[in-house]
């Protein structure tokens, strides 16, 4: 019997306090209607001082668990996507696991930025069908406000904070349909954060932000996604017309619409929460599923094509039947 990888919960978390265009045109030199002309844009959630990668993962693993009618020591692998963990070590999947009670299986943390989530889904993929694993929970978090130059008007625009969870189980109709995942260190210098705790013996004029080239960037990502559609198509013996939703990473909306252009794609079959998340970075993708499996408008049976791209540069999708 083939052995697929079925989602059977999703979670999400936004931490409250809501930092808007406005707010940030107080801050630097910009304005509400030139950050959304170029990015979509509208506000974004900034963590709480008291908040943490760990603490809003619980919150997301929590609401899948819900979803699933699971209880937490159902799960035997915890796989956490973040750039912004509280701690070097301990992972924050070693934390998860302890704040949700949990004393048996394995957890671990992955980091490929923007991409960590599909990156994320693909490991655990192949640990359900392996045998490895039956329950296997994925969470993207990240609290980018804390890494932002808040005076760099190129990137603070951009980013946000929060959480997203799915549940996997393994089980006998078909859910995961297909991975795929790449990296190209070459353009390391396009997209960056320096760690703050080396940086010193490195290259000590470097502050611990995120630094990035976005026109570069924006280029490389749009040609690079076109690919992974074609990619994923191929592989899976499906036509553009057989994708029920695309779930992009949340970058930016003229990223998002030349991938749903590639697929021939309304913007009415993308969910999009870009406008009132900004780009929270590994959690954006699983927040944005989260919200269409929510509102209902992804339904059980509809595939659902998942694809992000993120510093490294990292870049990968998912092909899911929900």
């Amino acid at each position: 019997m083939t052995i697929w990888s079925q989602v059977i919960g999703t979670g999400g978390y936004l931490p409250e306090t809501v930092r808007t265009n406005d707010d940030i045109s107080t801050m630097v030199d910009t304005s509400d209607s030139w950050i959304q002309e170029r990015t979509g844009i509208k506000s974004r959630r900034i963590a709480g001082p008291d908040e943490t990668a760990s603490s809003m993962a619980e919150i997301a693993a929590r609401q899948a668990l819900e979803m699933a009618n699971l209880p937490a020591d159902a799960i035997d692998m915890i796989i956490v996507a973040t750039g912004t963990p509280e701690r070097v070590y301990p992972s924050t999947a070693c934390l998860l696991q302890e704040r949700l009670g949990i004393k048996r299986g394995v957890g671990f943390d992955i980091q490929a930025a923007c991409s960590g989530t599909v990156y994320a889904l693909s490991i655990a993929d192949q640990y359900i069908k392996s045998g490895f694993a039956k329950t296997v929970l994925v969470v993207g978090s990240e609290i980018c406000s804390r890494i932002v130059d808040w005076s760099d008007r190129g990137t603070c625009i951009l980013f946000g904070d929060g959480a997203g969870a799915v549940l996997l189980s393994a089980g006998d109709r078909p859910g995961i349909l297909s991975t795929h995942i790449h990296s190209d260190g070459g353009y390391e210098d396009l997209l960056y954060c320096p760690n703050p705790q080396v940086a010193a013996t490195a290259k000590q004029d470097e502050a611990p932000y995120i630094s990035m080239r976005g026109n570069e960037v924006f280029k490389v990502a749009v040609n690079t996604l076109g690919r992974i559609v074609d990619e994923t198509l191929e592989a899976s013996g499906l036509a553009q017309s057989d994708i029920d939703w695309l779930v992009p990473h949340q970058a930016n909306t003229r990223i998002i619409a030349a991938t749903a252009k590639k697929l021939g794609m309304s913007m009415d079959q993308v969910i999009l929460t870009l406008e009132n998340q900004g780009n929270t970075s590994s959690a954006s993708v699983l927040l944005a599923f989260n919200e269409g499996v929510r509102d209902g408008r992804i339904q059980r049976g509809q595939t659902v094509l998942m694809e992000a791209f993120g510093a490294g540069f990292t870049w990968g999708s998912a092909l899911i039947r929900y």
